[in-house]
């Protein structure tokens, strides 16, 4: 058994997963493996309580607007403890779907108004003429790390005052196709419209993260020094 656990949260993973996203924690687990740390993971689904002080970190996938309008019915009983969650520093990672309920709405393809849980407070309007498709390169202005992914989405996300981009585009269209940007970074939650999964491709994010976890969890230990010592993969 060993010595150190981060646990996971997969909200409606059974719901929102359309594009493979539990691959995002698959990543985790093998990152996680090569420090002796074992990584559990739970669905958290319709009707399930949060515990908003049990997991190191959370995945919010993607669906179709069916699964979507599924979800927000149950999604205000769980958002008192997610808001918990982010504001108290939890790694956190919204894709698509996931990304767009984090916030104050979105706007369905036949124009219907969707209200967010407001956690934070981007918002996403509908695209009239099409998609934003294809495969997406950014870089992050914090660090210059480059991140690849690939896009499949309608919506066109703008991001609030206290939200900056994961990323600044160097190919591809980003959260709305206008200001440059793709996903967000708020605290440690991360948004993006990154399928790939956006952690299996982008070895060098997912490492940034276990650690922000582990030294969540795990504070006297120097997990800077041993996560150095992992290449960074993409797969």
């Amino acid at each position: 058994m060993a010595e150190y656990t981060l646990h996971t949260a997969h909200l409606y993973g059974d719901l929102m997963n359309t594009y493979g996203d539990y691959g995002n924690i698959v990543a985790l687990k093998f990152y996680a493996k090569q420090l002796g740390v074992a990584v559990d993971s739970k669905v958290i689904s319709l009707d399930d309580d949060f515990d908003a002080d049990k997991y190191d970190f959370v995945l919010f996938g993607g669906g179709q607007d069916y699964e979507q309008m599924v979800v927000t019915k149950d999604l205000p009983s769980k958002a008192p403890a997610i808001k918990q969650y982010i504001e108290n520093d939890g790694v956190f990672l919204g894709v698509c779907g996931g990304f767009q309920l984090l916030g104050d709405y979105f706007v369905l393809a036949d124009g219907t108004r969707v209200e967010g849980i407001k956690a934070m407070m981007h918002y996403t309007l509908n695209q009239p003429h099409g998609r934003f498709i294809g495969d997406v390169t950014i870089e992050d202005p914090t660090n210059g790390d480059v991140y690849h992914g690939f896009e499949n989405h309608q919506g066109r996300t703008f991001l609030d005052e206290n939200e900056r981009p994961l990323g600044m585009v160097k190919q591809g269209n980003g959260n709305n196709g206008e200001d440059g940007g793709e996903g967000l970074v708020y605290k440690n939650t991360y948004g993006t419209y990154f399928h790939g999964p956006i952690l299996t491709r982008n070895g060098n994010l997912t490492l940034r993260m276990l650690q922000t976890m582990l030294e969540r969890r795990y504070p006297d230990v120097d997990w800077a020094t041993q996560i150095a010592q992992i290449t960074p993969e993409s797969f």
